[in-house]
Order: structure tokens, then C-alpha cells, then sequence
């Protein structure tokens, strides 16, 4: 999208496997988080009608949330600073899987049980749907109108978005739409789709031709003025002093010296990439409907074509800058040898664990059970597949690595301790086993041993396939390679096991206790 017109949109593929129904600019999209700004400006739009304040506590609209001892604010919501657990994760953890149906009122009393924060509100930025999710029922308690409905009136309409609406009913019809997709075992294609009806997070359905309209209203503001347009781009700021990256349903920063602002997104069977560059009244706009495809590093390369005179020359990488000489870099690291990166890294904070290994010579990063390549920036940097995210190495005096980043989407990202694994024995891991109940996601899982392993029994089939078996980590601990659940087993003053709390990826510390040795 160049100067308030479709430069080129075209269709790749079928929006339905079926019916052999072809993709085309007309077809819609569910865009994930991308989303996310659509409910931002829903929120903004209240703001300007004067019915809420970004400072408001989010417990004057929603009293049924806990008290955690300081007040989480509509601001903390938005910019992903409140510290709540991430609710996608909370249900699946719950044992709700993606073809079941959820509601509004299930997710929100789901969050509702939960009595630890993964840390306090406004001091760090941490990804997390839960906020988006009850900025959805702010603006329904508010406005009287569901988000879909007050979207549709404010927003959609004015616009002439004719085609676009937030999918809250599962079983509600969007014509055009794309159904959702993933390969299959065999080299084909199956349905990958959910039927979770919590909106604000995600849940938009977007066409090419629609998302033209919303774009240019960041030019030309014919909803909300010049002052939504500056409120979704205020970028935020933590307690500290700090500026982040997150504005509101919006990331600001540069991508090759150029502004950008963006927004991704990812759903079970769909994708989406919405990247603005203001100065150049461009926009790169990427929807699919097939798991396995990165739209993110497809609208870069895209940006490096169309924008090519305004993008700062891109830094040469390693093998790049030895190609370019006919021989190596005096500064190029030398090919990873075995043991230098390949090990087992821990976030201490979140209790994340990242497992480097050596495939064939070359690194990988493992990930929800797969294995992810990285490719050699510098001596030190790896970039993850086509993932827009990098890990960063730091090394000891003898060049073995000692820690870890990933950083994702230009953040910091947290340092992860290289470790050695403890070897308990089968004995010691038996002590484990029994059944474990959680008050705050109301289950019960059992533990026990096959093959020498800790498995967990889960009473039905989840997301997270949390049946996987568990890996010794440090002492009392153990972690779930297969969705990155991380296992903090405590014991009494005689050392008996008492419960393990529960961390995994934007969630820390759900408590289990133990029922039944």
C-alpha cells in the first residue's frame, strides 16, 4: 500500500482446500494479535467519549479480579506491563483444547482464580493476551456493546470496512472467509482452526481491501481525529523510566534506520504481518492461512525491495562479509564446535528452559518439541530460522558460551544460564509421583513413572500435550521440552514433597499441591 492506494495485493494459494475456492485481496483473514490494535482504538474512542481514563483501575470495571496489593491500570493492559498470566496458555493448562468451545465467562473466571502475578504491575513488559482480552470486557461493561458490536459502530462503519468483524460466536459465518490450515505427517494439508470465542486478543477477521481503509485513517483520521492516531503510537514506559517498544496495540520502532509501525500475528492455522513506514506512506500487509509460513520475514524482504532507497545499507553477516573477500573474516567466529553453544540454558526469573544442539555440524535451537536452525550473524549471533527473533551468546574466557538471549522483536530478552543437568536416580525420581491439584486452573494432575520418566497423566487432551515426559533440570526440578513447562518441586522441614509450582512461557508459579503420594 503505497500513498492511499493497493500498490499490488494479490492471492496465493486457496482459502478453501475443499471447495477449491482461490485466495484473492476480497478474502478474510483471521489476523491474530494483530488485532490487538483494533481493540486499543476501541478503548481510545471511550477515552475521547470521557467514560474511562488509561489510568483507571482495572478493578473498577472488573471487581471479580483479585486484589494482588497494587492497582493494575487500563494502561498496564494495553502496553503488556500488568503482570497478569497470559489467559491462552491458563486454559490450555486447564485442559481445554483448541476445538473446544470457550467463553467469555470461563476465560474470565479462569483469570479471576489466579493469586500470583508473574511480577509487579508497570515494572517490566512481558507479552500477555489476558490484557487485551479484559480490555474487551471493559468495553463491553462500559459501552453497553460487545467489542464486536462497538468495533462494527465505531470503527468498521464510518470507514466503510464493510467485510471486517470479530468472530465471537464460534459458530457464527463469515462469508469469503479462509479457513485455517497446517500440514499433515503425510505432505498435506489438514484443518488447523479454533473455536474459542474470547475476542480483543485476537479474533478479527481482516481483507486486503479493508485493511487499506484502516490504514489510511492513520493518515487521513476520519474516526477518533489525530488524537487516536498519536494515542495508538504513544510508545509506553515502565515504572523505572524506561521506554518500550509497545505502544498501545502497536509496536513502535525502526526496521534499517526507517520508522515502523507494526503489528504481527499468530493464531492455530493463520499468520498475519501489518508493517507501517509513516514517512513513506507505505504499508506491507501479509494474511495466511497455513501454520509454517513466517509472514514477518516475508514483509521484511518486501520492505527491502520496495524501500530499498530509504532503508540504511543492512549489516553484513559473518558468511556474508567472508563470501564478499573470497576468504575468511579475521573477525568471523569459527565453525561452532561441538560443546562451544550446543547445552541446556535457564531463565532464572521465569524458569524458561532453551535447549541449543548440534545437528550435522550446525546449531539449532529446540522449540515446542522441533528443531529451529540458526544462522551465524557474528561470532556471537545467531538469527532463528525466519523467525523475527535472534539468540546472542556470551562467552567465558576459554570461548565456551555461559549465557543466552532471545530476543524477540528487538527486545532485551532475559539471560539464560548455561547448566548441567542432574541425573537422579530411578529411585529419587519415583518420590516424585502422585497426584497433584492446582486451585488456581481446578485440576488434578498425576504424576508417574514410565521408562524411568516423569509423565504427567493430564485428564484430557490439551494444547500443550502436557502427557510428554519430563527432563531432570536442576535440583527438584524438571522441564517439558514439548511445550516448556518448567516443574519447582518443594518439600516439607523432613523433606518430603509437598507440591511443585508450575512456570511456563508467560506464566509463573501456578501452585499445585500434592493430593495423593
Amino acid at each position: 500500500m503505497q500513498g492511499g492506494a493497493l500498490a499490488y495485493a494479490r492471492g496465493y494459494g486457496m482459502a478453501d482446500l475443499e471447495r477449491q475456492v482461490p485466495i484473492t485481496p476480497a478474502t478474510a483473514f483471521d489476523i491474530g494479535s494483530t488485532s490487538k490494535q483494533f481493540t486499543a482504538a476501541s478503548l481510545a474512542l471511550l477515552v475521547e467519549d470521557g467514560k474511562l481514563s488509561f489510568n483507571d483501575d482495572v478493578r473498577k470495571y472488573i471487581p471479580e479480579l483479585p486484589d494482588y496489593g497494587t492497582p493494575i491500570t487500563i494502561d498496564h493492559l494495553l502496553r503488556h506491563t500488568s503482570g497478569l498470566r497470559d489467559y491462552n496458555g491458563l486454559l490450555a493448562l486447564a485442559g481445554y483444547s483448541l476445538e473446544e468451545v470457550t467463553t467469555d465467562s470461563q476465560a474470565l473466571a479462569l483469570i479471576a482464580r489466579q493469586r500470583r502475578l508473574n511480577f509487579p504491575p508497570g515494572s517490566r513488559h512481558e507479552y500477555s493476551n489476558t490484557g487485551y482480552f479484559l480490555a474487551s470486557v471493559i468495553v463491553k461493561r462500559v459501552s453497553g456493546l460487545s467489542l464486536a458490536d462497538f468495533s462494527r459502530e465505531r470503527i468498521f462503519r464510518p470507514l466503510g470496512m464493510t467485510r471486517t468483524v470479530f468472530r465471537n460466536q464460534f459458530a457464527m459465518l463469515i462469508p469469503g472467509r479462509a479457513l485455517g490450515y497446517a500440514p499433515d505427517e503425510h505432505g498435506g494439508f489438514q484443518i488447523s482452526m479454533s473455536n474459542w470465542e474470547e475476542t480483543g486478543d485476537g479474533a478479527l477477521h481482516l481483507t486486503i481491501e479493508d485493511a487499506l481503509k484502516w490504514d489510511e485513517n492513520f493518515y487521513h483520521p476520519r474516526v477518533g481525529g489525530p488524537a487516536l492516531v498519536d494515542r495508538l503510537q504513544e510508545r509506553g514506559r515502565l515504572a523505572n523510566g524506561d521506554t518500550i517498544a509497545y505502544a498501545r496495540g502497536l509496536f513502535v520502532d525502526e526496521y534499517r534506520g526507517v520508522r515502523r509501525v507494526h503489528h504481527g500475528g499468530d493464531w492455530i492455522g493463520y499468520h498475519a504481518a501489518f508493517n507501517r513506514y509513516p514517512a513513506q506512506h507505505t504499508s506491507i500487509v501479509i494474511f495466511c492461512n497455513s501454520d509454517g509460513i513466517a509472514p514477518t520475514a516475508l514483509a521484511d524482504r518486501v520492505a527491502d525491495i520496495v524501500l530499498a532507497r530509504q532503508l540504511a545499507p543492512r549489516t553484513p553477516t559473518v558468511a556474508a562479509r567472508a563470501s564478499q573477500s573470497g576468504a575468511p573474516s579475521k573477525n568471523a567466529a569459527p565453525r561452532p564446535r561441538s560443546g562451544r553453544f550446543a547445552g541446556s540454558y535457564l531463565v532464572t526469573e521465569s524458569r524458561m528452559v532453551f535447549r541449543i544442539v548440534e545437528d550435522s555440524g550446525r546449531l539449532a535451537l529446540l522449540l515446542g518439541g522441533r528443531s529451529v536452525p540458526l544462522r551465524q550473524k557474528d561470532s556471537t549471533t545467531f538469527a532463528v530460522g525466519d523467525f523475527p527473533a535472534v539468540v546472542e551468546f556470551s562467552l567465558d574466557d576459554s570461548g565456551v558460551a555461559r549465557t543466552m538471549r532471545l530476543r524477540i522483536d528487538g527486545d532485551k530478552g532475559e539471560p539464560a544460564l548455561r547448566f548441567a543437568a542432574v541425573a537422579p536416580s530411578t529411585e529419587e525420581v519415583r518420590a516424585y509421583h502422585g497426584s497433584y491439584y492446582s486451585p488456581e486452573l481446578g485440576v488434578i494432575w498425576p504424576i508417574a513413572l514410565e521408562g524411568g520418566k516423569l509423565v504427567i497423566k493430564s485428564q484430557k487432551r490439551s494444547l500443550l500435550d502436557v502427557g510428554g515426559p519430563l527432563e531432570p533440570a536442576t535440583k527438584d526440578a524438571f522441564y517439558a521440552a514439548t511445550w516448556g513447562g518448567f516443574l519447582q518441586f518443594t518439600r516439607d522441614a523432613s523433606g518430603g514433597i509437598t507440591g511443585f509450582d508450575l512456570s511456563s512461557s508467560r506464566m509463573r508459579d501456578i501452585r499445585f499441591e500434592l493430593r495423593q503420594p
